[in-house]
């Protein structure tokens, strides 16, 4: 049986995925790594091992059951048990630009078929996933979820005028898909706080990465940092909660 912990982290061949799995890797842990395209799942994973880090790839599209399924039986079968699940595989729905920019997320244009798409991996992806990985974190000991949402999700901060959002274009849906998200993270951990597990969403802030075509100001390194915190969590740690670097956001 395997004596590190055990964790996956979907969408983790770059960005603040590939970051996470690398900062858990440095903790000891055993990072799977999670990849839609085997290639670059494996080369994130080699360059993980180089770095001194146990890491293997997994090929995991969220928005494919059966490759959740596979995934959970090889982590069945290699190591018995998950005890950490980073759900960070994401998408926009408008490709790579920046936000300022993604002018086809306007409420009153928007193609509900894109809004589709992204529910589908930000939504319905993280019920997939963790659905097929629950079995294997119940026979961890301290078993952690973290979902990986964003600040634009808080329905506070957006609806304030003039706010920190308020320079930013109306979005119909991956805003929305988020804040859905946090809607779900406070469900889960209703539901398994009595199996010890804790789910938390997190706030990463804005990572210069591929989906805002690099426009970000924080390095993924920064990022990840919040999503590790949660995914480390002691036994008296909070759960149902929302979280960035500083502390709770507003719902």
């Amino acid at each position: 049986m395997n004596e590190r912990k055990v964790a996956l982290v979907t969408g983790a061949n770059k960005g603040i995925g590939r970051a996470a799995a690398a900062q858990l890797a440095a903790r000891g842990m055993t990072v799977l790594v999670g990849a839609r395209d085997a290639r670059r799942g494996e080369e994130a994973a080699t360059a993980l091992r180089a770095a001194g880090g146990d890491a293997h790839a997994v090929t995991l599209d969220v928005t494919d059951p059966a490759t959740a399924r596979a995934a959970a039986r090889l982590a069945e079968e290699r190591f018995g048990r998950l005890d950490v699940l980073v759900n960070n595989a994401g998408i926009t729905g408008s490709g790579q630009v920046a936000p300022q920019d993604a002018l086809d997320q306007l409420p009153s244009v928007v193609d509900v078929d894109m809004v589709r798409a992204v529910f589908e991996t930000n939504v319905f992806g993280v019920i997939t996933v963790t659905n097929a990985m629950l079995p294997l974190l119940r026979r961890a000991p301290a078993p952690r979820i973290v979902n990986v949402s964003s600040g634009a999700a808080s329905l506070t901060i957006a609806a304030t005028p003039g706010g920190p959002l308020a320079a930013l274009p109306a979005s119909a849906a991956y805003t929305p898909s988020k804040a859905a998200l946090n809607a779900l993270t406070v469900q889960y951990a209703n539901e398994l706080r009595e199996d010890g597990i804790l789910v938390n969403a997190a706030d990463p802030g804005y990572v210069d990465t591929d989906i805002n075509d690099h426009h970000g100001f924080r390095t993924p390194d920064e990022g990840a940092a919040v999503l590790v915190r949660l995914a480390t969590l002691d036994d008296d740690g909070p759960s149902g909660g929302f979280f960035n670097d500083s502390g709770p956001v507003p719902w």
